[in-house]
């Protein structure tokens, strides 16, 4: 299966970094961005990240490798230049050399009751 599946341009119009919260909890508030790539390619990838107040940070590169899922944590330093994404509202658009398929996950520890979400972008060609 050389060229996989998915797209190569994904968006994530909904990001929303929560806070750590408690560190009693048995689990800490994070978003994390899911890549699967089922192809025999390793996928080179540029992110951009929008916000709300200020101009985007472009060109993050990131890299998914072939045949496996990758998981990058959004409250974490990530991609090349290690961007910390602030915490609040952003977006995000995924370009791609090779077809690979996108989620976001988002652990809240805000609400009475954990609560864990997922959210699937928009791919595009």
């Amino acid at each position: 299966m050389a060229n996989g599946h998915g797209r190569k341009v994904w968006i994530f119009p909904d990001g929303d970094l929560p806070p750590a919260g408690d560190p009693n909890l048995p689990l800490e508030g994070h978003e994390s961005l899911i890549v699967l790539n089922t192809g025999d390619e390793d996928a080179q990838i540029e992110m951009d990240v929008y916000f709300t107040d200020r101009e985007p940070e472009v060109g993050l590169r990131l890299v998914a490798p072939a045949r496996r899922v990758t998981c990058f944590r959004m409250d974490k330093p990530v991609g090349d230049r290690q961007f910390q994404v602030p915490f609040g509202q952003y977006a995000l658009r995924l370009r791609s050399d090779v077809p690979i398929v996108a989620q976001i996950g988002r652990a809240d520890v805000r609400q009475p009751n954990l609560a864990y979400y997922t959210t699937m972008g928009y791919g595009l060609d």
